[in-house]
């Protein structure tokens, strides 16, 4: 007996806490799945009360393939808790015990092949209070027919807490739905559902999980990247490159565009005017302002860093509060609490670690001052910046950034 999906649960947490604006959400969160799920033809994200699902045209069974490509990309769509690749059924026991079985009997014979006592369990959901049976009459009279049906040897064991096969039930006011399986999905809120922010994404580790975790909390996120060529090479920005399509997915309905500035004019002045020990600091300062003008040009609300506290010397408490004051547009810094063991943690799941560890020259090594500057004062910058005449040189990089030479 072959399962036939028919429909895919989509459970959200957060969304279901918003209250007049909800359905802003969940229609953010559908055009989303449909954006991350476009190779499935004929795919359809109706909503029934604090539920979403995934069905196709007609009531088509999903495909084995369309339900693995199913299963590896829902992970990725912020605002989504979980999903349940089941299948439909009319609400008469008879039925759903056939359903039940269908859906079922691939992980029965899996796991009697593999154990000698496996365990189970029957999960039923009553919300249709119409249904003639309650929660607990529908788990005994599943567990009943399945055993009868899979256990010919009576080797399985009823395990309430843990099992080893769950056979989920949900008596809706539509149709009974069973399933196995219960993925995981990111939570959050979907992407799009708030402002979109402006990223300063180098080619390391930190930076891109600062962006994820803000798509999760619902913001389309852009990217500027720097770099400092001939002193850099173009494998840095290579790199930058394939990890914002790694991003991208999480944002395909509309992904980020990457814009890039040449730096290293303005590193070479500062290089030869400045104080040596302050000049990753006014780096960060022409960056954030670099930024901060492609980012007001762009319509962006906020700009993202990953910066993290007292993890390189231009991060202490006073170098961060010396470079925001170079801009007022607002700077998130998601990452400022998080310990390096943490960031990584995340990286190798969002699959960017592996490009980030590619060795490549940073734009704020080059010219690196020996001995920086762990406290500074807006005064002392102040008086550093005095000393550069950029205000064309700043106005080329910007517009290099933000409108590209072919």
């Amino acid at each position: 007996m072959t399962p036939r999906i028919d429909a895919i649960l989509c459970r959200y947490c957060e969304i279901a806490l918003k209250k007049g604006n909800r359905s802003m959400f969940e229609r953010c969160l559908a055009e989303n799945l449909r954006a991350i799920l476009a190779e499935i033809p004929d795919l359809l994200v109706p909503r029934t009360r604090g539920r979403m699902w995934l069905k196709k045209k007609g009531g088509a069974c999903f495909s084995s393939d369309e339900v693995e490509l199913v299963v590896n990309r829902l992970p990725k769509a912020f605002g989504l808790a979980s999903f349940s690749p089941g299948v439909n059924s009319e609400k008469k026991i008879e039925t759903m015990v056939e359903a039940a079985a269908a859906i079922s009997q691939a992980v029965f014979e899996r796991e009697l092949d593999a154990k000698k006592h496996p365990t189970f369990r029957i999960r039923a959901r009553r919300s249709d209070k119409n249904f003639a049976m309650n929660s607990k009459e529908v788990e005994i009279a599943l567990a009943t027919a399945l055993s009868e049906r899979f256990d010919k040897e009576e080797r399985l064991r009823v395990n309430l807490e843990l099992a080893d096969i769950t056979v989920s039930c949900e008596i809706r006011e539509e149709s009974a739905f069973l399933f196995t399986e219960t993925f995981q999905g990111p939570g959050g809120l979907p992407t799009g559902s708030n402002s979109h922010v402006l990223a300063l994404l180098s080619g390391g580790i930190d930076s891109p999980v600062a962006c994820s975790m803000l798509m999760k909390r619902g913001c389309r996120v852009d990217f500027i990247t720097f770099h400092s060529y001939p002193y850099t090479t173009e494998k840095s920005v290579d790199k930058v490159r394939r990890i914002v399509e790694v991003l991208n997915e999480y944002q395909p309905r509309r992904p980020g565009k990457l814009f890039i500035c040449n730096l290293a004019p303005l590193q070479k002045i500062i290089r030869d005017s400045c104080s040596e020990r302050f000049r990753t600091i006014l780096y960060r300062r022409y960056m954030f302002r670099i930024a901060e003008a492609v980012a007001r040009r762009n319509r962006s609300g906020a700009l993202l860093t990953g910066e993290a506290v007292g993890q390189v010397a231009s991060q202490t408490i006073a170098n961060l509060a010396v470079i925001d004051n170079a801009v007022p547009m607002l700077v998130l810094r998601p990452l400022t609490g998080l310990d390096k063991e943490e960031i990584i943690k995340t990286a190798k799941r969002l699959k960017t670690f592996e490009i980030s560890i590619e060795r490549a020259p940073d734009s704020c090594t080059v010219f690196a001052p020996k001995s920086p500057a762990t406290t500074s004062t807006i005064q002392q910058l102040e008086k550093e910046e005095a000393k550069l005449f950029v205000d064309e040189l700043f106005e080329e990089l910007t517009n290099d950034a933000f409108f590209p030479s072919k």
